[in-house]
């Protein structure tokens, strides 16, 4: 409100559960209302350290600045990712998939439909293994990608909200990754994947250490390994 009146913007504060008095308008919210409600108007997630840069994307939707200036992409890595976009700091989707296969595929998808001009996708720096397998899925795309201090985007959130942390990460800039890694699956996660394949195969079968190391590192899928 504050940054609202220094620049001389008119604006009504609403309850969090009010009905918007016109369909189109340009509000501001927490993450979690703008996730909830993203349908209904035009939202920008704000939080203390984004101030400015949400009320500058509020006055660009204002003017009819149709073009994005930056399209922004937030990972949540883990075995079920969490994946959020915002043009301009507006959140225009979120999703969660099952595995972390062809992710880089799906965001060139989701980018192609849009018109913008550069494209920034931002990745947090926990779950190692499959941060790794995404930066180099990611690289192998040639799309340009960050890494995020996660210490930045989990406070006061439910543990497990992946589709939170990847709009804040969304936000955050990182360090630019330039370089393939290196996949270095530790033995808990392989042992891990023996686990999941026994699970799958309804306790018929357990691959082989070798077979899931490369399943780790992406060479084999969970269902091809234990086929073979």
């Amino acid at each position: 409100m504050t940054e609202l009146k220094k620049r001389g913007l008119r604006f009504i504060l609403l309850e969090h559960d009010a009905v918007l008095p016109e369909s189109d308008m340009i509000w501001f919210g927490g993450e979690l209302e703008v996730v909830k409600y993203r349908n209904e108007g035009q939202p920008i997630m704000s939080a203390p350290h984004s101030v400015k840069e949400a009320v500058d994307n509020a006055v660009r939707l204002m003017r009819g600045i149709g073009r994005v200036h930056q399209l922004s992409f937030g990972i949540d890595p883990g075995p079920r990712p969490g994946l959020g976009w915002l043009a301009d700091g507006v959140v225009l989707g979120i999703a969660q998939f099952e595995h972390i296969e062809n992710l880089a595929a799906q965001i060139i998808g989701i980018s192609s439909a849009l018109d913008f001009g550069k494209m920034v996708i931002r990745i947090g720096d926990g779950a190692p293994l499959s941060r790794d397998r995404i930066i180099n899925d990611c690289l192998t795309h040639q799309l340009d990608i960050e890494v995020v201090n996660e210490a930045k985007t989990s406070r006061g959130l439910l543990r497990h909200n992946h589709v939170i942390s990847a709009i804040r990460i969304a936000m955050i800039p990182g360090e630019r990754v330039w370089e393939f890694r290196e996949l270095q699956p530790t033995e808990g996660e392989v042992r891990e994947i023996q686990r999941q394949s026994r699970k799958k195969s309804n306790g018929r079968k357990t691959i082989s250490s070798h077979m899931a190391y490369a399943v780790a590192c992406g060479e084999l899928s969970l269902e091809e390994a234990i086929e073979r």
